[in-house]
């Protein structure tokens, strides 16, 4: 096998179409695979930009870090917004670049196994679906409550086991949806996406418009060009806020595990999870400016406890009895994303089985739709599982599932930028722009990563710090969940690896210079 050709392996279910040439390179590599498994060019590139903006939860992401987020760095919530888009665009960037060598829809398993080899990349693909299995609990259970708000029911919304219930039938029926077709997943989450972008918009111009006619009814503040400054609040704090940062931009890839189903697939998804960031930068800033504006960093601080509930309290003072406007907003948010991130763990396990990295049987597809539904299944009853047991020990532990999601997110964007920059290393020296664009570029999105993961676990080890509030075995609850997770990934690894280690033999390569 030639130096710089990867290993064979199982054939994808679609055929890379061309895309523009690697920087660098002296063509576009192409997968070649037989039709038959996933469906081809289900989705077009708005479809997979919708789906991409969806599974970051917009609404819900401001919902829930806002106020700790304020609570850290005061007004400079914008300027944190802002630093933390930067490590994001860095890893969106190696993940088109790889997409276009290896569109597979193991993303980051696929490209980490080639580059770095199985063991890394099969943690890599533990890491994306565990993330997976933490949230899509916590978003359906916060689209089940901000629904009820929406409508009135705020006695059903306090109720802990209908809101139990109508959570597990939530997430049932937004994974018959996904195994449905992937076109039905798009066309629902094209329409969630404009809703909750447009109440969005709504809410923050009418919180900048009554902090400017000084209608406002709390301790309003006039915007100022510091507020963008993610360094006014200092060292500590900026540590903590860019991890919230990393939570919120968080899901963007989906739709680049949605590549073998897309058209153009060589090229659109990639550009889709870059365009994500971007918009969701805009969005963040935006609705940053004028939450922070309209309450006051007092206001926003004292409700950080409160998580997502923050916009509950902030629909009916900026909105008055038009507060569901918001509330649909956070609950159509949720309720996008509840679909949206089953995608990735699936499409994973799936890439992952056709490795036989996984047992066989999750790399089974519908014949007749074209999706993978026993590995759709599995993600959601294990995230079911997941979300009834930490539900029952406490509203806290369920925070801090999400708390430990923040880790396993830092864990695999930084292997797939450094994995972007293996993987090219024979382009970097070819001019400026490969050595921008596949390796300088996203080996610093790696390590602000990596900095930002050893920072947390530091911060997390002990549980007086406030990101760390309830204690296990003497450690923060999050940190404990990120470990238990991660010794429960290498035992499965090396069980599946003692009973059956062809997927072990392969040998990482790089990326061919030509197809």
């Amino acid at each position: 096998m030639a130096a710089d050709t990867p290993p064979e392996t199982t054939p994808r279910a679609a055929t890379a179409t061309a895309a523009p040439p690697i920087p660098g390179g002296t063509g576009t590599p192409t997968a070649q695979a037989p039709a038959g498994t996933l469906k081809r060019d289900a989705i077009g590139f708005l479809d997979a930009l919708a789906i991409g903006l969806n599974a970051t939860s917009p609404a819900y992401s401001l919902a829930a870090v806002i106020g700790p987020l304020v609570a850290l760095v005061g007004v400079h919530a914008p300027g944190v917004m802002l630093a933390s888009f930067v490590p994001m665009l860095l890893i969106a960037s190696a993940f088109h670049f790889l997409n276009r060598a290896d569109p597979d829809c193991g993303t980051t398993f696929s490209w980490v196994t080639r580059a770095l080899g199985p063991t890394t990349g099969w943690l890599g693909g533990w890491a994306i679906a565990m993330t997976g299995v933490l949230v899509v609990g916590s978003l359906a259970d916060v689209a089940v409550g901000f629904g009820l708000l929406a409508v009135g029911a705020d006695g059903l919304a306090g109720n802990t086991l209908v809101r139990e219930v109508l959570t597990v039938l939530l997430i049932l029926l937004m994974s018959w949806m996904c195994v449905r077709g992937t076109e039905v997943s798009a066309r629902f989450q094209n329409a969630l996406v404009l809703v909750q972008v447009l109440c969005l918009v709504v809410f923050a111009a009418v919180a900048m418009w009554r902090v400017y006619a000084g209608t406002g009814s709390l301790d309003a503040v006039r915007p100022a060009a510091g507020w963008l400054n993610p360094f006014g609040a200092g060292g500590p704090a900026l540590t903590g806020g860019l991890l919230l940062g990393v939570f919120a931009y968080w899901g963007w890839e989906s739709a680049v595990n949605l590549t073998e189903e897309t058209k153009d697939s060589a090229d659109a998804p990639g550009r889709a999870g870059i365009w994500s960031t971007v918009v969701l930068l805009a969005t963040y800033v935006a609705v940053a400016f004028a939450v922070v504006a309209y309450a006051g960093t007092a206001y926003l601080a004292g409700q950080a406890d409160a998580e997502e509930d923050v916009f509950a309290a902030l629909a009916r003072e900026v909105l008055g009895g038009w507060d569901w406007i918001l509330l649909l907003a956070v609950a159509t948010s949720a309720l996008a994303s509840t679909q949206t991130t089953i995608i990735p763990a699936s499409r994973t396990a799936l890439s992952m089985a056709r490795r036989k990295a996984l047992p066989a049987g999750f790399a089974h597809i519908d014949a007749r739709r074209g999706t993978p539904g026993t590995s759709t299944w599995w993600v959601t009853g294990t995230a079911v599982v997941w979300y009834v047991v930490i539900h029952r020990i406490s509203e806290n532990a369920l925070a801090d599932s999400l708390t430990a999601l923040s880790l396993l997110i830092a864990f695999y964007y930084a292997l797939t930028g450094i994995a972007c920059a293996v993987w090219y290393r024979r382009r970097l020296l070819r001019g400026p722009g490969p050595f921008l664009l596949l390796g300088a570029g996203p080996l610093l999105g790696a390590a602000m990563l990596i900095w930002l993961l050893a920072e947390s676990v530091a911060d997390m080890a002990d549980p007086a710090n406030a990101s760390s509030s309830t204690a296990w075995f003497g450690l923060g609850a999050p940190l404990v969940i990120a470990l238990f997770l991660a010794a429960a990934g290498v035992l499965l690894m090396l069980l599946r690896r003692a009973r059956s280690g062809a997927f072990w033999r392969e040998r990482p390569g790089v990326a061919p210079e030509s197809p």
